[in-house]
């Protein structure tokens, strides 16, 4: 089983993907928790160009490159390999990601966006998809927060110090490309206490095992 969890900055992705594994591993599952980018070895090289707010004049398509070569590592490498050995992969951010970042966001081309994920993901595509729905401003804020606590502000920034208008489009961009894609997407209410979202979130996925 492939689960992957989406949304904005500061959605609560990590802390939901946290609890979903404890409850696969009472329930007796292996479990792979892991990440985009930064998933592989060549993912942690990439993740530090494309997450610290150092790198600056990025263009859109470079950027782009980076993610699919960090997305076709990753799945060749480190979910396939879990996968074939039955393990539950829980992924924090995936091919979608690229879909809204770089097309909703940074305004690339979405059909060919989906062409290139196809290819760095080889056909392997979530069994389901958590999307954690928050209002951007509020995301934002935690998720600055975040950073400045775990210290990580001067490294892993670049997204949150993009303009409230462009995670907006962020935001909009999931919602629209959930509904285009119902049969693996479901939206939780992120703006709940973190104890609903967590719950929500697992029991969508007990909802999921139990099918």
């Amino acid at each position: 089983m492939f689960i992957t969890f989406e949304g904005v900055e500061g959605s609560g992705k990590s802390t939901a993907m946290q609890a979903v594994a404890q409850v696969l591993q009472q329930r007796g599952h292996g479990v792979l928790l892991t990440r985009e980018p930064g998933g592989s070895e060549l993912g942690g090289v990439l993740r530090r160009i494309l997450l610290d707010v150092a790198t600056t004049d990025l263009a859109p398509e470079a950027e782009l490159f980076l993610y699919l070569a960090d997305r076709a590592q990753h799945v060749r490498q480190v979910i396939r390999p879990a996968l074939d050995e039955d393990i539950v992969v829980l992924c924090d951010r995936y091919a979608d990601s690229t879909v809204v970042y770089q097309g909703y966001g940074r305004g690339l081309d979405r059909t060919l966006l989906h062409q290139c994920n196809s290819l760095a993901v080889g056909g392997l595509w979530p069994d389901l998809t958590l999307l954690l729905d928050l209002e951007p401003h509020v995301g934002l804020t935690r998720a600055l927060a975040r950073n400045i606590e775990q210290s990580k502000a001067a490294r892993e920034g670049r997204f949150e110090a993009e303009s409230l208008d462009f995670h907006r489009r962020i935001r909009d961009g999931y919602l629209t490309w959930a509904a285009l894609h119902q049969d693996r997407y479901r939206i939780i209410d992120a703006s709940q206490p973190l104890e609903q979202v967590v719950a929500d979130c697992v029991a969508t996925v007990e909802s999921l095992l139990a099918g």
